[in-house]
């Protein structure tokens, strides 16, 4: 069974219509059984939490990041006022892999290579290494590369992952994220970098005159994801002992 994560069961008349005025991501297709992956942002358009919105066929999920489960749910219960939407414990367990999907898996929306997501009695699961397949596609992590009250889902890649629809109309943090679309260039944002030795997680990438050029993190072969400044990345530049280079 995949470790740190929470489902929960969505009930009631207005649930997917409830989600749809939250989320980065258009829910309504799940009238039928899928996976939507979608954020929740803050009014100023910050992160505050990702997370994958199912229908099983059975029943309406949200598998959320355990770390991030009890502040996701009471901001959802917050919202909720007279909206017929109740949310209860799931007895499931997601179970994630890649290769030939057991029955009822679904496509993990965001990558290809991320394989497929299974809900329901816990599937063994195969040695994937999950942080390499993560670097290769610069796909962020909550709580690594995702950090809540402060990453924007632009800068963290989230159109190329399926993350954001920019037609779905109104939901919260929308009116930021689609003038960071539509109306300016992004400055900064995750990138994948050539690394020779290795550095902790959130260790600053500096400069050769110590300007500070962006933030390093999950690291694997050789490369590393960053959160960097874009005119900055073509100067030798450091993370405390390890070295790196665009790519």
């Amino acid at each position: 069974m995949t470790a740190s994560r929470r489902l929960v069961t969505l009930t009631g008349a207005d649930a997917l219509t409830f989600l749809q005025g939250l989320v980065s991501n258009d829910v309504r297709q799940l009238d039928k059984p899928g996976i939507v992956y979608a954020a929740l942002l803050t009014p100023q358009g910050k992160y505050l939490a990702d997370f994958f919105v199912v229908n099983t066929g059975k029943s309406l999920l949200l598998d959320l990041p355990e770390g991030l489960a009890d502040t996701t749910l009471r901001r959802l219960s917050m919202y909720r006022l007279r909206a017929d939407v109740q949310m209860a414990p799931a007895a499931l367990a997601v179970t994630r892999g890649t290769g030939a999907p057991p029955e009822g898996a679904l496509p993990d929306p965001r990558h290809p290579a991320l394989g497929w997501r299974h809900y329901g009695a816990p599937l063994p699961e195969a040695d994937v290494d999950w942080d390499a397949i993560r670097v290769e596609h610069m796909i962020p992590e909550t709580g690594i590369e995702l950090i809540p009250d402060e990453t924007f889902i632009l800068e963290a890649g989230f159109e190329a992952l399926n993350g954001v629809d920019f037609r779905k109309g109104c939901y919260v943090g929308q009116e930021v994220t689609a003038r960071m679309k539509h109306k300016t260039e992004l400055r900064k944002g995750l990138t994948r970098l050539r690394i020779e030795g290795a550095a902790p997680v959130g260790t600053p990438i500096l400069m050769e005159d110590g300007r500070e050029a962006g933030t390093l993190y999950t690291q694997s072969g050789g490369r590393a994801l960053a959160h960097m400044r874009f005119e900055r990345m073509e100067a030798p530049l450091t993370a405390g002992e390890a070295r790196l280079r665009s790519e």
